[in-house]
């Protein structure tokens, strides 16, 4: 694909995440990442499915916010399209509930956040 065809097929990803994130965040909601590193020169839009994350320190990054948790929605392996920072345990459990009820799946491997 080349590289402007998976900018815009990612940014509408990313927008569409960002969106439903948005709605359970009370608009606090950022964009994360449009395309997948793929170590290629193959372009790749990040993916169409949606899976949630809850980062913190015990996930291998450490957090210059010290205010709490967050959360990602990534696609199937790991690229985060759209990322909430700042949530306390009692927002990250109100949110996962909405995950749940909604049949977001947890994504359980190593996430791909912003640099």
């Amino acid at each position: 694909m080349q590289y402007f065809q998976a900018l815009k097929e990612g940014q509408r990803r990313v927008a569409a995440s960002r969106e439903y994130l948005n709605k359970l965040t009370n608009n606090r909601a950022m964009p994360a990442l449009a395309l997948r590193d793929t170590k290629s020169s193959v372009w790749e839009p990040v993916g169409t499915e949606d899976h949630y994350a809850v980062v913190d320190e015990s996930s291998g990054f450490v957090l210059t916010d010290t205010s709490g948790y967050i959360i990602s929605l990534c696609d199937k392996d790991g690229f985060s399209k759209a990322i909430v920072q700042g949530i306390t345990k009692e927002q990250r459990d109100q949110i996962v509930k909405e995950f749940q009820k909604d049949g977001i799946p947890e994504f359980k491997g190593k996430v791909i956040l912003p640099v």
